[in-house]
């Protein structure tokens, strides 16, 4: 490859890593005003109809695009021109088909999913969400397509117009919807024609892209069978499709059992156990995006680590594990150690317009924050044993860890005294069982042995002084800081009632970002006094390379 031709496919990759991350922020300013919106049982028939799409678009989209990309590269570096188009053709043609089954079977279904999953006012949002799964899987197979030729672009904007639309649709649409009276089932199908909306138009870009700039370009070649490319499709693609497919399918199942043990064995409404539901979901955002802005930086190290192991250059491989290692420990352990300690003042802060499901949501996200620290282990161990060859592995793993989950909500949740509570102790559990596996197998097949206690031992040390420092800075905060905002909240309003409620929740914000900022600052003095992160972690950083790995393990 020339210099000229790797430079323009290190600017696609970086203008992809951009849009990952405009992506993400896109998508926190979606979720936290669309749970200021709905409350806590609009929050699950949302989640509800979600796990049930992500269910299908795993079977559907989770490694076929991978395969496609592949063999497309492989057509593409050998000037193949003919194979790639029928690549492209045999592909379309059976994404078209698993799209429009899933679309109608979502569709025509969505009582029965909805009741199946014990929540029946999910139907319509289920419904909703259905043309979603056919626009996304032709949107899977042309950016596999289009990214197997290192065409990086196409992918980038059509995944930033998906979140704008769902933003600039969803959210309005929601809150109009409830304004004028209709039901929260409605205004969760509401904010979910955003996503379709969303789908929808980056698909018909990419139609467009693909046409304007379709190659023409004479070959000789000639391609493959029709038959002969499924194979090598499904072949490639079945295995990732079934590693991924674990969790997916034990989140569905573990959402009807918490619902059905709140509904069963506490004898709850179905609004009721909704609204409960609602309010543990809300709490695990906070993890969800934390962990989505961690994973880029876990996995763009393990590629490397892969070539080292190839070269058989162990020690390489295992200086570039360990500074992963490190990497992590130095992100997730305060991150969610942060969330833990602040854990009721943030949701307060990011919920204002549901106050009491945010005071519900706290002690959860307590847990959940201590979770989200294996959420991230479990992100960079999986693609350490993936890097070993050992691909089967991880699948292990997810599944006694999801077993796990599944039993201890049955137990915890069906039981008077714990009830919904039970819930995110079951995850912290459920990751912990994955995570301690991982290491133990990440410890057998590593070929020096990685040394735990050297990595975590001052990050954690650090964190829990960090934490200390955050939680004592916001207790002293808030009690020199309420009056002050009274005082700014009377000159503000008048009405007694907004007086109260700005004067609370702006006090809290301060005390939480002062909370914060005291956390950030002795955790970067500690890191800095303990050397915590050495030189070496940093020159294991990949640059412009980095970018290219990270977006084919994405």
């Amino acid at each position: 490859m020339s210099n000229q031709k790797k430079q323009s496919f290190l600017g696609g990759a970086a203008i992809l890593a951009a849009a990952v991350v405009v992506v993400k922020f896109i998508g926190f300013f979606y979720k936290v005003p669309l749970n200021n919106i709905l409350g806590g049982p609009g929050k699950t028939y949302f989640d509800t109809a979600y796990k049930i799409y992500n269910f299908l678009l795993t079977f559907s989209t989770a490694g076929l695009p991978l395969a496609i990309s592949k063999l497309t590269s492989q057509a593409h570096a050998q000037g193949r021109e003919n194979e790639k188009r029928k690549i492209f053709r045999t592909a379309i043609v059976l994404f078209f088909v698993l799209g429009t089954v899933g679309a109608l079977f979502m569709f025509f279904q969505a009582e029965g999913l909805a009741g199946f999953l014990e929540n029946s006012l999910a139907a319509q949002p289920i419904r909703a969400l259905a043309p979603a799964v056919f626009c996304v899987c032709l949107l899977a197979c042309m950016r596999g397509y289009t990214q197997g030729q290192g065409n990086m672009t196409p992918t980038a904007v059509s995944q930033v117009l998906e979140a704008l639309l769902k933003l600039a649709i969803g959210l309005p649409l929601a809150w109009y919807v409830l304004r004028i009276g209709m039901s929260l089932e409605m205004g969760a199908a509401a904010a979910i024609l955003g996503v379709t909306a969303g789908t929808a138009v980056s698909m018909l870009f990419l139609v467009g892209y693909l046409a304007k700039h379709r190659n023409r370009t004479q070959s000789l070649d000639v391609p493959s069978g029709s038959s002969h490319l499924i194979r090598q499709i499904l072949a490639i693609g079945i295995p990732i499709t079934l590693s991924n497919s674990a969790m997916s399918i034990l989140n569905i199942i573990d959402t009807k059992i918490v619902m059905g043990q709140l509904q069963n064995a506490l004898l709850l409404s179905e609004e009721s156990a909704a609204a409960l539901n609602g309010q543990y979901s809300m709490a695990m955002d906070m993890p969800n995006m934390v962990a989505s802005f961690v994973y880029p930086v876990t996995m763009s190290l393990i590629p490397f680590a892969a070539a080292a192991l190839a070269r058989q250059d162990h020690a390489g491989a295992d200086r570039i594990i360990s500074s992963a290692f490190r990497i992590i420990a130095i992100l997730a352990l305060p991150a969610g150690i942060g969330l833990s300690v602040l854990s009721t003042p943030i949701m307060v802060l990011v919920l204002p317009a549901q106050r009491e499901d945010a005071l519900a949501a706290g002690p959860h996200l307590q847990v959940l924050g201590i979770a989200l620290i294996f959420i991230c282990l479990m992100i960079l161990t999986n693609a350490i044993l993936q890097t070993y060859g050992k691909e089967k592995l991880p699948i292990f793993t997810v599944i006694v860890g999801g077993i796990v989950k599944i039993i201890m909500n049955y137990f915890l949740v069906g039981n008077p005294d714990i009830n919904i509570h039970g819930a995110p102790i079951s995850t912290l559990c459920c990751y912990l069982v994955i995570v301690v596996l991982n290491l133990f197998f990440v410890w057998k097949y590593s070929p020096q042995k990685p040394r735990y206690l050297e990595v975590f031992a001052k990050p954690v040390a650090a964190s829990l002084l960090m934490g200390g420092a955050a939680w004592a800075v916001y207790g002293l905060a808030s009690r020199v800081l309420d009056g002050a905002f009274l005082a700014l909240a009377q000159q503000m309003f008048a009405d007694p009632d907004k007086i109260q409620l700005w004067s609370v929740y702006l006090a809290n914000a301060a005390c939480v970002l002062l909370g914060i900022l005291a956390g950030v600052i002795v955790y970067g003095v500690l890191v800095i006094a303990l050397r915590i992160l050495r030189a070496e972690d940093m020159r294991s950083i990949p640059r412009g390379e980095k970018l290219i790995k990270l977006l084919h393990l994405k």
